[in-house]
């Protein structure tokens, strides 16, 4: 795999890695690949690239903010968190965040010194800051994050507007379902739910307060169902993968083909954002392939997602 890797775009960044190599260091390298490629973009950029590259970092940022709180609740060292934490979401003040001794100084350090800061003024306090809340305040971030991401691409306008609005409103829907899936069977009230949803997408309103409503996975089919665009999504389960094709590998593939077609328009900054999706999904499937060789599944090593 390292000799294969080697000769496309990855060049020889595992040359110094010792023998054997294993997966989690794969995984690393890549990212670390990647991260190194979109900060050389990040320090060309002029305004309003930079703002627009800038947003895409502040998913990462939450959730690497969300595990230092989870950390610091279960009394993890902070600086060993820090080395978890994904490198495109750190951030110059992130080295604060060590001396914090308890919750809140962390969020504190988080409040005032992060690009996120107005997304925590809307929606958190220190008194949510527990472990029955923590989904919850990731999902409230996320909600504000892409909000925020929206409005600031209808700002832009143009064909940025127009192809941000189709990825924008794609993760919007994903994350309502994924929210209304995962609550079944937890304590989270449908009106509370229903408070996590972003507040655009092609399921706003209509299905989105249907999804509030709904007690059951089926419920849900039956809803994204009646949106064409996702319906294609559900009657791939249980096909060509059989019984293994979960819901999240038919969302993998529809962003794969979204972003995709980004890259057909001209003159716009959504390929950057697709640009980072894909390559993620291509960590993803080296990491699969790898792991398919590592334990001696080589049945299965064409279930990765194909990106082009």
């Amino acid at each position: 795999m390292r000799l294969h890797l080697a000769s496309t775009d990855y060049g020889d960044f595992l040359a110094n890695e010792p023998s054997p190599l294993h997966t989690t260091t794969i995984s690393e390298k890549c990212t670390e690949k990647m991260v190194a490629e979109f900060n050389h973009l990040r320090d060309q950029a002029v305004q309003p690239l930079q703002t627009f590259l800038d947003y895409i970092t502040y998913g990462y940022m939450i959730d690497n903010i969300v595990l230092l709180i989870t950390g610091t609740l279960h009394e993890r060292d902070t600086s060993e968190l820090i080395e978890k934490c994904h490198p495109l979401g750190m951030f110059e003040s992130m080295a604060t965040l060590t001396v914090a001794r308890n919750v809140a100084e962390l969020y504190n350090s988080v409040l005032v010194d992060t690009p996120l800061a107005p997304y925590f003024q809307n929606c958190l306090s220190e008194e949510d800051l527990d472990e029955m809340n923590i989904e919850i305040i990731r999902n409230t971030l996320y909600k504000a994050y892409l909000e925020d991401f929206y409005r600031y691409c209808q700002y832009l306008g143009g064909t940025t507007a127009e192809v941000m609005t189709e990825l924008l409103e794609f993760e919007a829907d994903r994350r309502a379902i994924n929210i209304t899936i995962n609550s079944f069977g937890t304590e989270l009230s449908k009106d509370d739910r229903e408070k996590l949803y972003p507040s655009f997408g092609l399921l706003f309103p209509e299905g989105m307060e249907r999804l509030a409503k709904a007690d059951d996975v089926d419920q849900v089919h039956g809803i994204v169902e009646m949106y064409a665009p996702y319906r294609p999504l559900l009657e791939t389960l249980g096909g060509s993968y059989g019984d293994d094709k979960s819901l999240e590998d038919a969302f993998f593939e529809h962003e794969v083909k979204l972003n995709r077609l980004s890259f057909e328009r001209s003159f716009q900054y959504g390929v950057f954002y697709s640009w980072v999706k894909l390559k993620e999904q291509e960590i993803r499937n080296i990491v699969w392939i790898a792991e398919c060789i590592a334990q001696d599944q080589k049945a299965k090593i064409n279930q990765y997602i194909p990106i082009f």
